[in-house]
């Protein structure tokens, strides 16, 4: 009987003494889940650390060094930097503008520019452009949200297709550029409008004497095509419908860049009712000169989509004036415009250059 009490009792407490020690444990393991997690350090070299060092230790994903920008300061600083240069546009030239000088007390934000831009950035047929000079990386570029300008200038082209910069043409645009000066408190000096317009017909005379637009025409010698057939021809050489009707183009590899060639038949069989029921029996391939780059080869490349598009349609190649296009001509053709380019290239105005073509348009 007293050693039954006996091993009861001893299981009793023992049993007691057990949850004691569980509980304890639960207790610790529970305190500890509470603790924030700090990053395990690993002993740098041989050295150790001291305790002034260890406090500047970022031990959470929060922490940063004393000093140094937090994550909401980096990431504003990204957000805040200002947009890049544009690149892809085109620039004022001194060679072809007449550009005015605007200076302003301080520098001036592209949002203040654009807010007192004119509505329309033409001078009657002339367009004509507003550049920043970039506080952050001194290069002109069309004013943009975001950039702070120290200078900006304006400038008028003095020569296209549709001529030479007159006097009353030259007169809207001081009309337009002074008005948004005074808007932005920005004092403007224009160039002499005697100067401006004398050197917009000399450079409209070399323009008019050098400009080119090569075509040739293809003519049914059977029986007439249909578009979806042109299409259908025109595409196994490169062509793809252009952004006018009536027209295929060959891109160009160029981003930007005008098409290679044209291929235009009428305007009015791509608007029929049912396409596929007009008739063709002309088209007219061409290439600009002046605005493709001569190392593109376009007068290869508009010679022989001449005779491969001759091949496939069972077409006559000819001229302007329906005579056939021999192999004498082409050669003819060629040596000229070997010519023009050099011309070009001497005048700083090289065919498919951003100067040409906005010259020559």
């Amino acid at each position: 009987m007293n050693n039954s009490l006996t091993l009861y009792l001893a299981l009793l407490g023992g049993l007691v003494l057990a949850a004691f020690v569980a509980h304890g444990a639960w207790t610790a393991r529970k305190n500890a889940a509470r603790q924030p997690r700090r990053a395990a350090l690993e002993p740098m070299g041989t050295g150790t650390i001291d305790r002034s060092e260890a406090d500047t230790i970022p031990t959470e994903m929060g922490d940063t060094v004393p000093g140094e920008p937090t994550f909401e300061e980096r990431e504003s600083g990204a957000m805040n930097l200002p947009p890049p240069v544009k690149r892809n546009q085109p620039k004022l030239d001194a060679l072809i503008d007449a550009i005015a000088t605007l200076t302003v007390d301080t520098p001036v934000s592209g949002d203040n520019v654009l807010l007192h831009l004119p509505t329309t950035r033409r001078a009657g047929s002339k367009p004509f452009m507003i550049e920043g000079l970039r506080v952050d990386c001194s290069e002109w570029e069309a004013p943009q949200l975001g950039v702070v300008y120290s200078e900006l200038q304006a400038g008028v082209l003095l020569a296209n297709r549709t001529g030479g910069l007159n006097e009353i043409e030259y007169s809207e645009f001081v009309q337009k550029v002074q008005a948004c000066a005074d808007a932005m408190g920005a004092s403007v000096e224009f160039p002499d409008m005697l100067d401006v317009v004398a050197r917009a017909k000399e450079l409209d005379s070399f323009a008019s004497a050098h400009d080119a637009q090569l075509a040739l025409r293809l003519y049914a010698q059977g029986s007439a095509w249909s578009i979806g057939y042109v299409q259908q021809q025109a595409a196994r050489h490169g062509f793809v419908p252009g952004a006018l009707p009536g027209r295929f183009v060959l891109p160009s590899t160029d981003e930007g860049a005008p098409p290679v060639l044209t291929l235009q038949f009428d305007a009015q069989a791509a608007f029929a009712e049912d396409p596929e029921q007009a008739t063709l029996r002309e088209l007219i391939l061409s290439f600009d000169v002046p605005q493709t780059a001569a190392d593109g080869s376009p007068f290869n490349a508009w010679c022989a989509a001449g005779q491969a598009l001759s091949l496939g349609l069972d077409a006559m190649m000819a001229d302007d004036q329906g005579q056939p296009f021999s192999p004498a001509a082409f050669a003819s053709i060629e040596g000229e415009l070997q010519r023009l380019y050099e011309a070009l290239a001497a005048r700083d105005l090289a065919a498919g250059s951003a100067t040409a073509r906005r010259l020559f348009n």
